[in-house]
């Protein structure tokens, strides 16, 4: 009677775990989560930008660090308004906002992130532009080059 007893106590634990398992969130992976590309933004110059990119579900973020625009003078934190842009299972559109930034010191390279976007399951994205505005001015810099390793993969 005693090994019925635990036969059925096992069986219990091992439904109540398998249970437990599913209703558990999933963690959401991206890969690969740094990539770089080339932007020219015109007038104000160009170079390359690195890409970081986090999931959590179907939320994602984006910081972008970019040698292609420096700053003319001292920034404080979170005074740069930014929206990357990237083409989306190459064919539609994602955009990633925020205004989040740390100091940045005058001559230095823009760094701006972590930007805020949503995706899905599967959802493929590549860099394909970046707004910055800062004091109202507004800057656009276009990829010149495919994201290297590869677009983002959620």
């Amino acid at each position: 009677m005693k090994h019925g007893k635990l036969g059925i106590g096992a069986l219990l634990g091992g439904v109540v775990a398998a249970g437990a398992l599913v209703m558990a969130p999933t963690a959401g992976a991206v890969t690969p989560d740094t990539a770089t590309l080339s932007f020219d933004c015109g007038a104000f110059g160009s170079g390359t930008a690195t890409l970081t990119a986090t999931q959590d579900g179907t939320a994602a973020t984006i910081s972008v660090s970019t040698s292609a625009i420096t700053s003319p003078i001292n920034l404080s934190p979170n005074s740069v308004r930014s929206t990357l842009a990237l083409t989306k299972n190459g064919s539609d559109t994602a955009t990633f906002t925020g205004r989040s930034n740390p100091a940045i010191p005058a001559g230095s390279p823009v760094t701006t992130g972590p930007l805020n976007g949503t995706v899905a399951a599967g959802d493929s994205l590549e860099g394909k532009s970046l707004t910055v505005v800062v004091f109202g001015i507004s800057v656009t810099c276009n990829a010149t080059s495919a994201q290297l390793p590869g677009p983002f993969v959620f």
